[in-house]
């Protein structure tokens, strides 16, 4: 069984079918030690300053990890700097297989897609419907962790992103993380709930403030501890949730049409509404990365969402700078 390299969410199923193993490279390279050595490496070599720190992170991670020698990377439906990625990745040696979701999310442009993608790795469709059923049954316990964070007030923002965004490549052992979120779940009932925790000279009287959290996940997750020290707690991770597919559907195709990440911010938005109104937002941190394409999507943000928003703009794994904490703390004051 061999590892093979994702930039993004794709249809693992097909992966797994295959008999091969997903590594989502995203999650490898924010966890590492060395991430922001990572981005100097990648620096080094040549890729410019002004070029997103995800992309630089990726480059040199893949490098730094030889068992990997394939990459699935989407073409379409994610970051538009990927493709010089792929090619520089195949300057080294690595196989790149391209995998791109339709714009317009038509169905039949996306099976021809996975159609691609399982002949390419030497799957079938039969495999693939039988690894949905069993990812699925993952996918639940993690929906169930997201339910516990915004229903009952027992889950962090952080471990509500961690968990969410693990279902990107299900840690490459789906019933090993399945395992592991029973084991946190089963804590959690002696866990007293968040919104009860009563915080001692907080100006809000113990009043914990609920917040939203849309775009790509943070290339500094200290951020959730941080809004936690102040009074405020993450009870929706956006893309995050998405990477759980939290929609059931027997059709895998539709399971990736109804994702709505690589898609119009429209569809996005009609999901950022109704699970603010459903969550009770107080307030929503719109995270934009440093020379990102995405940071145009704000505009159309601040016009369709009906909630006070800060958005929030990062570049490196290198923790919350002084003016992040500072923005953070002035938007957290206002709201309270």
């Amino acid at each position: 069984m061999s590892k093979i390299g994702l930039t993004t969410t794709v249809p693992v199923e097909v992966i797994f079918a295959a008999g091969e193993t997903p590594v989502d490279l995203n999650n490898i390279f924010i966890t590492s030690s060395e991430a922001m050595r990572r981005v100097e490496e990648a620096e080094l070599a040549g890729y410019p300053r002004n070029v997103c720190g995800w992309i630089k992170g990726l480059y040199t991670t893949a490098l730094h990890n030889p068992d990997i020698q394939s990459i699935v990377a989407v073409t379409q439906g994610d970051c538009s700097n990927t493709h010089a990625l792929m090619e520089t990745w195949e300057v080294e040696g690595i196989e790149i297989i391209p995998f791109a979701f339709p714009y317009d999310r038509d169905p039949d442009m996306l099976r021809l897609q996975m159609d691609k993608l399982i002949e390419t790795l030497g799957a079938t469709w039969e495999g693939v419907n039988l690894q949905k059923k069993r990812l699925d049954q993952v996918r639940a316990l993690a929906w169930e962790i997201d339910r516990l964070t915004w229903e009952e007030n027992r889950v962090s923002g952080f471990e509500n992103h961690l968990y969410l965004v693990s279902c990107s490549d299900f840690n490459g052992d789906p019933e090993g993380f399945a395992r592991e979120m029973e084991g946190f779940i089963q804590r959690l009932r002696g866990r007293e709930p968040f919104s009860e925790r009563i915080r001692l000279g907080s100006r809000r009287k113990g009043r914990e403030l609920r917040l939203g959290f849309i775009g790509v996940p943070p290339i500094f997750p200290e951020l959730y501890d941080f809004l936690e020290e102040h009074g405020a707690r993450v009870v929706f991770n956006e893309v995050q949730r998405q990477f759980a597919m939290p929609f059931e559907t027997e059709d895998v195709v539709e399971q990736y049409r109804l994702y709505t990440y690589p898609y119009k911010v429209f569809q996005r938005i009609e999901d950022i509404t109704k699970e603010a109104e459903r969550r009770q937002l107080d307030g929503i941190i719109h995270y934009t990365q440093s020379f990102c394409y995405r940071q145009i999507e704000d505009l159309i943000i601040r016009k369709k969402l009906d909630y006070p928003i800060l958005t929030l703009e990062g570049e490196n794994p290198t923790g919350l700078d002084a003016r992040s904490k500072m923005r953070l703390e002035s938007f957290l004051s206002m709201l309270g």
